[in-house]
């Protein structure tokens, strides 16, 4: 059965963020058939949001079999735990490296306290839970096959996957999309930017037409190209 990602635009006015004003980000639902995951959450406070996003696409929240997340900031884990709250029996992905932080066991290694000062009411780490971690190179049969690449930097647990079949790669904040043009990871929330372009060079092993950044959005244009220039770039930073 064909599989079909579709983006989920998600915007909230977040008080104190750099630039101000309204900031938008990508989650992206992953349906084939009955079965739909939805990878990555948004900030606290997009419950609303997220949910007519998934109505669009005819879905509920209560007819998701599972979510990925791609990495421990707030802005992807925000609604888990509402998520989980309305559908208990749903399983929870995300890499070993990052868990600790998802589920409480360790602080969030960018608390954003200007976030957690507007939101902090709303947000809280109990209840949160890992169910299943996927590791580099893993086959993730999510409402079809992707492939799981450990691409750290931007967090220790960051994860991409990879769709082969529509050649499409879901990169989470491995890297941005600004004007259009795909950039590297943002340095001022990536702790160990080498690591991050690194990351980078080994999506290069993969043939990419499309790609979706969590910030930004959709690029089908050169992927693969802009992906070797920016790994190349970071390789004589």
């Amino acid at each position: 059965m064909k599989t079909k990602l579709t983006t989920l635009d998600l915007s909230l006015n977040v008080p104190g963020m750099p630039g101000g004003g309204v900031w938008t980000i990508t989650p992206t639902l992953i349906s084939s058939g009955d079965t739909h995951y939805l990878v990555d959450t948004g900030m606290p406070g997009m419950m609303e949001d997220l949910t007519a996003q998934l109505a669009s696409a005819d879905v509920s929240l209560e007819m998701l079999s599972g979510v990925i997340i791609t990495h421990q900031d707030i802005d992807h884990i925000g609604n888990l735990p509402q998520i989980l709250e309305i559908n208990p029996g749903i399983e929870v992905f995300a890499h070993s490296d990052d868990t600790p932080y998802i589920v409480g066991e360790l602080p969030l290694l960018k608390p954003l306290p200007q976030i957690l000062e507007s939101f902090g009411a709303n947000f809280s780490r109990n209840g949160i839970r890992i169910d299943h971690s996927i590791a580099e190179g893993e086959p993730l049969h999510a409402a079809g096959a992707f492939i799981v690449i450990h691409t750290p930097g931007h967090t220790p647990g960051h994860i991409s996957l990879y769709h082969p079949d529509s050649k499409t790669l879901i990169a989470g904040d491995a890297m941005v999309v600004r004007g259009g043009q795909l950039q590297g990871p943002n340095a001022a929330q990536t702790p160990d930017l080498p690591e991050a372009y690194r990351s980078l060079k080994k999506l290069t092993a993969f043939d990419i037409r499309k790609i979706i950044c969590y910030h930004g959005g959709i690029v089908e244009t050169d992927v693969n190209q802009s992906i070797t220039t920016l790994a190349s770039r970071g390789e004589k930073d």
